[in-house]
């Protein structure tokens, strides 16, 4: 298998062009292993990956799971606006990945929503903390409060028993590695925004925290108390902000370039 390690080879430049909507959408929505559409290994130097995993409603990896939130249009609108404002050569095929699958090593990058309600068993959380300390990158998002951040922590703490989470520094490179990401708005879903708030159960303060390896790299980005999936996936909506639109992308952006070079 290729080792991410070995794949840190890339480098991202702003302005560049992208295809066809309509097109970027059928090709996302249809180009998900899980459903065995796209190739078992990577076709571009990154994807969209998003983890498929067990949750305490009872589901499992299956399209009930409280994984799929956001499905496939977060994927599409992701791709989208890495490819306009990157050089990186992002595959409009996303990909699901489980834990059990030893394909996880060839992406650099995974996300994982809903997470409040995230069940990692002990061999996933072995595979989880492998995966995170050669090198990859895990963004969480969605999820909300103290109860969920309680569920979040219970199956991150299988994954690094030993390992702090703490805030992201202000300096942090992830936060500058292309945009300055000094604003630390509430990057909220879009239901709250409709009653007119921009948090959810007891969630009102935004939270960026992380999990660093011993050479103080970023492997683990939390996004607590927001939901940037939402603020990707609702990104033509007029009744979502396009300030804070133009934020998550900015994030996600971060996150993708941080992913392939450090």
């Amino acid at each position: 298998m290729t080792s991410i390690l070995l794949r840190r080879r890339w480098s991202a430049r702003i302005l560049k062009g992208c295809a066809s909507a309509a097109v970027l959408m059928a090709l996302t929505a249809s180009g998900d292993e899980f459903g065995g559409l796209a190739p078992q290994y990577p076709t571009s130097e990154f994807h969209f990956a998003r983890l498929a995993y067990s949750d305490r409603s009872g589901f499992g990896g299956g399209w009930r799971g409280s994984w799929t939130v956001d499905y496939p249009q977060a994927e599409y609108h992701f791709t989208q606006g890495v490819e306009r404002l990157t050089q990186i050569d992002i595959d409009q095929q996303a990909r699901i990945i489980t834990l059990d699958d030893d394909t996880i090593f060839d992406y650099p990058w995974l996300y994982a929503v809903e997470v409040g309600r995230w069940y990692l068993s002990d061999p996933e959380a072995v595979k989880l903390r492998e995966y995170l300390l050669r090198g990859g990158f895990l963004m969480v998002d969605d999820f909300h409060g103290t109860s969920e951040w309680a569920g979040f922590m219970e199956s991150l703490k299988r994954v690094f028993p030993d390992r702090p989470v703490i805030d992201i520094p202000e300096g942090d490179p992830v936060l500058h590695v292309l945009y300055d990401l000094d604003q630390r708005t509430q990057i909220p879903g879009i239901a709250p925004l409709m009653y007119g708030q921009t948090y959810e159960k007891d969630g009102v303060e935004p939270r960026w925290r992380g999990v660093y390896d011993d050479d103080g790299r970023l492997m683990v980005a939390i996004n607590h108390n927001m939901d940037l999936g939402d603020a990707w996936e609702h990104a033509d909506d007029p009744r979502y902000p396009e300030p804070m639109t133009t934020l998550a992308y900015r994030f996600a952006v971060n996150y993708a370039v941080y992913a392939m070079t450090h």
